[in-house]
């Protein structure tokens, strides 16, 4: 009986106001191949099982580039109808503005609480016991992604860990191969720091730090191997010269690099290549080393709009995109994984299903961007600029900046 009234109060919901067909403009960043795969599902049920239209509203970039123009749009009164933003703190200052629509009722009426798991990824979009967006998939930085064909071509089995990776460098530069691909975008370095230290300072370092912002772990003995680490990632790098980081990932597909540290995004650059995950490529998450996926990922907000029928569309588009059906279709083709843990992914590559395990066994940790307010994680990303493309800039000095940095963590 619960169930059925949920579903008659979701009805009631998203008809209640007889409401027009609206056109819905949707802003975002996913413009890889991979991810315009992935949005198009998205676009494709909003079009088809509503009456309302998905207006494309595509920012070329990254997710650093699309951001700011979003909430300058947001807060200079020419809202978009519906935004990718990350769930997490990125949204604060919106909501206290009263800029962002609060979805309590729909999350109400469908039960967001009892299906979406992790529950953090709700409670990332809850201020105040009101929630403010639609978390449609779990992203993960930790992994590393290998090409088959670099690692045969330098002569060497492709690594299982992140000390065998470092101890095939040589080999892969004698071979001609850029052992580290890695593009010029900031959030691309400080991502793979975070990587790093997960795998090589571990959980405790890393939530001390990252959750209790912990300025005496930043500047001690654990860190010290991570900087150490990302100096001598720095050097596997050097001639890793794209900017982009699906560019990065394109190297390791057409095996002129070795290995990319990045998040489960860049799956779907190698499913739209046409290359199966154990044949072509390998993925080891938490660098091999200590497995475990962080549990940040997409959300979609709602600006608050005057018109009765925008509103009505975007509750719609609230409610589908949480939908079994689309979270499927959408997940499937992005590489990442679904916010439901009641959905069918028979079809998920071994990548996906390593990532399912993981998060099924509970060894998961909340993303940087649950944790650190944007200051904060702006302020890393500037540091690992000048850290990663500057030789000179030793670990030592590196390290201390960044625990100056968690000392006055907000």
């Amino acid at each position: 009986m619960k169930s059925i009234a949920r579903l008659m109060a979701a009805s009631a919901i998203v008809s209640a106001s007889g409401a027009m067909a609206a056109d819905l403009e949707v802003t975002h960043w996913w413009t890889s191949g991979g991810e315009a795969a992935a949005v198009a599902e998205f676009a494709k049920a909003f079009d088809e099982k509503t009456d309302h239209n998905w207006v494309d509203g595509a920012i070329a970039g990254s997710g650093g580039t699309a951001r700011p123009i979003i909430i300058s749009r947001i807060l200079g009164g020419d809202p978009m109808g519906a935004t990718q933003l990350n769930h997490g703190r990125q949204a604060e200052e919106l909501i206290e503005a009263g800029l962002l629509l609060d979805l309590t009722d729909v999350a109400e009426a469908e039960g967001w609480r009892d299906i979406i798991h992790p529950v953090s990824l709700l409670d990332s979009c809850t201020v105040d016991g009101r929630v403010y967006c639609a978390p449609v998939n779990i992203h993960s930085w930790q992994w590393i992604w290998l090409s088959h064909q670099a690692f045969a071509d330098a002569g060497t089995d492709v690594p299982a860990n992140w000390d065998e990776f470092v101890a095939a460098a040589p080999a892969l530069e004698a071979a001609g191969k850029i052992p580290l691909a890695m593009g010029q975008q900031p959030w691309q370095s400080s991502g793979a720091f975070g990587v790093m230290t997960v795998a090589i300072a571990g959980l405790d370092a890393w939530s001390a730090v990252n959750i209790d912002k912990n300025a005496d772990v930043a500047a001690g003995p654990e860190y010290a191997k991570v900087f150490e680490a990302a100096a001598n990632a720095r050097q596997l790098a050097a001639n890793s010269n794209v900017q982009d980081w699906n560019q990065a990932t394109n190297l390791v597909i057409t095996g002129q690099a070795g290995a990319q540290i990045m998040g489960d995004w860049a799956q779907g650059e190698f499913q739209v290549a046409g290359q199966v995950a154990g044949e072509d490529y390998t993925c080891l998450p938490g660098l091999g080393v200590n497995e475990v996926i962080s549990t940040g990922g997409d959300a979609f907000y709602f600006p608050v709009n005057g018109d009765a029928d925008v509103t009505a569309a975007q509750k719609e588009l609230a409610s589908l995109l949480v939908s079994k059906e689309v979270q499927v279709a959408f997940n499937l083709k992005k590489g990442s994984l679904p916010i439901r843990g009641d959905v069918d992914l028979d079809a998920a590559n071994d990548c996906m299903k390593k990532g399912l395990e993981i998060l099924a066994n509970g060894a998961i940790l909340p993303d940087g961007n649950q944790t650190l307010s944007p200051d904060t994680s702006g302020q890393i990303e500037d540091l690992m600029v000048e850290f990663w493309n500057d030789p000179s800039y030793s670990a030592a000095d590196a390290q201390a900046a960044y625990a100056k940095i968690i000392s006055r963590a907000d």
